[in-house]
């Protein structure tokens, strides 16, 4: 009985830890709503198109894979340098801190992004695009799906028209698809996760 307890406690703690983890970046997307100057956005798939006719088939895949996008950043023109500074570092913490498996790191223009999954290599569930600069501010994105892959993901990204009414995307579209330089692969490999710069 009391082998069972403490395996209990162990199992209610592990869960607590994992769900900690898992809530910070959730959080973190949650009180940015209410932050001055932030922009913040729950995007569904359906707000991207993609032109049919012209869309190859692993295109229309990648699209079809995706269920929703999480978008929070703060441009640089409406913050001072002490809270550019600070949000830069929380979200380097909370990123360091969770179980995403990093897949690519590169500088271009003034950008540092770095680009983070979850599940394995060839059925991603959810990918993050984290970056930041002096020109664009800093910024995260979250595309949750399943069985993506990163690779055709981002492929597909240059060739998506954002829809967005009257909303700019322009500077989230360059962040997780214009200017991530990815090689042309089904699925992603050990070989992807080294850093690249340009």
């Amino acid at each position: 009985m009391k082998k069972l307890f403490i395996y209990s406690l162990l199992a209610i703690s592990f869960v607590t830890v994992s769900c900690k983890k898992e809530a910070s970046l959730q959080s973190y997307l949650v009180d940015s709503q209410d932050k001055k100057g932030f922009i913040t956005l729950d995007v569904p798939a359906s707000i991207l198109q993609l032109s049919m006719d012209k869309a190859s088939e692993e295109d229309k895949k990648a699209f079809e894979s995706i269920r929703k996008v999480n978008l929070t950043g703060l441009p640089y023109k409406d913050a001072d340098e002490a809270t550019y500074e600070e949000e830069k570092g929380k979200l380097k913490d909370i990123l360091k801190g969770s179980d995403y498996k990093k897949l690519i790191n590169f500088k271009k223009d003034g950008m540092h992004a770095t680009i983070y999954y979850s599940g394995e290599t060839d059925a991603v569930d959810e990918i993050i695009a984290f970056g930041y600069g002096k020109e664009m501010g800093v910024g995260i994105a979250r595309i949750l799906g399943d069985n993506m892959n990163p690779g055709k993901i981002m492929q597909m990204m240059q060739k998506a028209k954002v829809d967005g009414g009257d909303l700019d995307l322009s500077k989230f579209k360059a962040l997780l698809g214009n200017t991530i330089p990815m090689k042309n692969k089904k699925q992603v490999t050990e070989e992807d996760t080294v850093e690249a710069s340009n």
